[in-house]
């Protein structure tokens, strides 16, 4: 069976868009994410087309997170190019999070891409140990679990306390974790990401640093604040509400390559 694909990044977190009404075996979705014997990607967005699309997102070990942000970007960018629609496009996206509506502007197969993210909460804050020492985490809430230190991690220890995070107690479903070193202006952050490790970026975490900054008054509700990630920065507005903060993501998204790739019979799940 021939299934087109269609290769999108957004702040250098890659995926394959796929129009599909069914979901995907896991197994089908690691092989089509593997970057030496497959198309290669951070994870697989299946979109359900229509008036009201549906957002279903694969993480490149096949697991189902709740919400994509940099995903959602792509997905908008997607239907926009789909229809042709120079904009400025507004679509809204439902996902297992719930709804996220989104503001396209396009020039071609480029985009900057609003998104109201809904509502960040910061939770609590707990203590770890890693090598020895307690290392602070802030645990939120952005549509899927994130855990935020501020205190100083060397990438290695970020990647091993990402992987070991994920079968703690404190974590039963899981949990991205973000390194922050904050200069006042820009967020440096470092993320690894639940279901697929070390990542170039993640939307849902650069929410989840804002609102944690502005909970600890490192920041303030009344100006953006510019979260940087390796494959690029994200913008994040927030505004007060009483269950947190409602929070806007702006970033860039871009077609890549379009292709179709063979799924064994019985691929969707």
């Amino acid at each position: 069976m021939r299934l087109p694909f269609h290769k999108y990044e957004g702040t250098a977190n890659d995926f394959l868009v796929i129009e599909r009404a069914d979901d995907l075996d896991p197994a089908v979705v690691r092989a089509l994410c593997d970057r030496h014997r497959g198309v290669g990607g951070d994870g697989v967005l299946l979109v359900r087309p229509g008036p009201r699309p549906r957002m279903i997102v694969r993480n490149a070990d096949g697991s189902r997170p709740e919400m994509c942000g940099n995903g959602v970007r792509c997905v908008a960018l997607h239907l926009a190019r789909t229809r042709d629609d120079h904009g400025p496009f507004e679509i809204t996206v439902d996902t297992d999070a719930g709804p996220r509506t989104c503001v396209v502007e396009r020039v071609g197969d480029t985009g900057e891409i609003t998104v109201d993210m809904g509502v960040v909460k910061v939770l609590d804050t707990v203590s770890v140990e890693h090598e020895g020492r307690p290392i602070r985490l802030v645990r939120a809430d952005a549509g899927n679990p994130h855990a935020i230190t501020f205190d100083p991690l060397d990438d290695a220890a970020l990647d091993a306390l990402g992987a070991r995070l994920q079968t703690d107690p404190l974590f039963p479903s899981g949990v991205n974790l973000e390194r922050v070193v904050d200069d006042g202006d820009l967020a440096d952050t470092l993320v690894f990401e639940r279901g697929v490790g070390r990542t170039l970026a993640c939307g849902t975490g650069a929410c989840a640093v804002a609102a944690v900054l502005v909970a600890e008054q490192r920041r303030s509700f009344d100006r953006p604040i510019k979260v940087r990630l390796p494959g690029g920065v994200l913008r994040i507005s927030l505004e007060r509400v009483p269950s947190g903060a409602r929070v806007r993501m702006r970033g860039p998204a871009r077609f890549v390559f379009a292709g179709t790739v063979e799924l064994p019979v019985g691929a969707a799940s």
